[in-house]
Parts: structure tokens; sequence; C-alpha cells
């Protein structure tokens, strides 16, 4: 009989894209059409900021305690077929992807004991006019009990951030300060692990 995977062991790994998207290609300019250079509102593109900090290749640590959202759901399209009245032919339409939701501590992660704010930093500079937007690939791997070896590995491609959920702050609990970050993407694969 097989082991059942146990999940409590996993790690998330976000690693900067360098896969081209399907929207990245320059539209195709035509000889009869001539193009203005669009107005910049300030604060629009976030010129107002000064120059960007170039984004990192990797994005936080891999210490996550919560994903979800490890799903595909494909839309079925329904055919009306002359003459038979009792069914219809169903076929295959697109995938809807789930956004992945990452939870995970507020880690004190820099020198001076401060929280790390990578996460943040990359939903603002989405938000605040970074032109293309910095998209992220990433690993979702299950580890065995000894944290040795992946059992199971999810892949994702050219995500963006999509929402982040600072931590519900309690001075009469105590908890750990809790972080949430969800991810739109393009794709979702489970991979055979070797």
């Amino acid at each position: 009989m097989a082991d059942a995977v146990q999940t409590f062991r996993f790690r998330v790994r976000l690693t900067r894209s360098a896969a081209p998207g399907r929207t990245d290609l320059p539209p195709p300019v035509l000889a009869h059409v001539t193009h203005a250079a669009p107005a910049a509102a300030v604060g629009a593109t976030g010129a107002d900021r000064g120059p960007a900090a170039p984004a990192p290749e990797r994005l936080g640590d891999g210490g996550f305690q919560e994903c979800t959202g490890l799903g595909l759901e494909v839309d079925v399209r329904e055919h009306a077929q002359g003459g038979a009245n009792d069914g219809s032919v169903r076929r295959l339409g697109r995938v809807r992807l789930q956004p992945l939701v990452l939870r995970r501590g507020m880690f004190l992660a820099t020198p001076d004991g401060s929280a790390d704010t990578g996460l943040w930093d990359w939903l603002q500079d989405a938000v605040g006019g970074a032109a293309p937007p910095v998209r992220y690939d990433g690993d979702i791997e299950v580890l065995d009990p000894t944290g040795q070896r992946v059992v199971a590995r999810w892949t994702f491609t050219r995500g963006l951030p999509l929402k982040i959920i600072g931590p519900s702050l309690h001075a009469k609990t105590g908890e750990i300060a809790m972080e949430e970050l969800h991810i739109a993407h393009e794709g979702l694969r489970l991979e055979r692990t070797t």
C-alpha cells in the first residue's frame, strides 16, 4: 500500500521570471498610423519617487506556514447537436487559474531587527507604476518527513502580486504577526519528482 504524502514540511521559492509572456511583445506598427507619446501624469508612473531599486532575483526565504490555491478548473462548453434533442456534446474550454495564497510570520530578517518588507515592496512597486511589473516564477515543494527528499513539486509561472494582507494586531493575545500574499499567475503544473 502506498504512503500518503504528509504536507507539514514544504517550502516555497520565488525567483525572478525570465520567461517572456504572451503580452510582452510590442504591438505591430501600422505604416499609416502615427502614435503620439502619452503624457505622463505625476504619481501615475512612480517617477515622482525617484529611480526604483532593482528587484531581487529571489523573494522571501521559502518559510511559509500555509499555501492554498494549488488547483486548476476547466470550463466545459456545451454544444447542441442538430437532431439529438436528448443530450448535448461537451468539450473542454479554457482553464481557470486560482490565485495562490501564501501565509507566513513576519520575520525579523534585517540586521537591525526590522521586518522583511520584500513582499510589500513587490506589490507597492507594481501598483506604483513599475513598467513592466516584476514577475516571479515559483516552486512549491513538499518534503518527506526527514526534509531531505522532495516528494511533490508544483511550479507556477509569471506571478504577479494580487493582494497582501498585514497582520492582525492584538496586544492581549501576543500572537505571532502573520502576513498573507495572493499571487495571480499564468500557469500551474504538478511535476514528477525523481
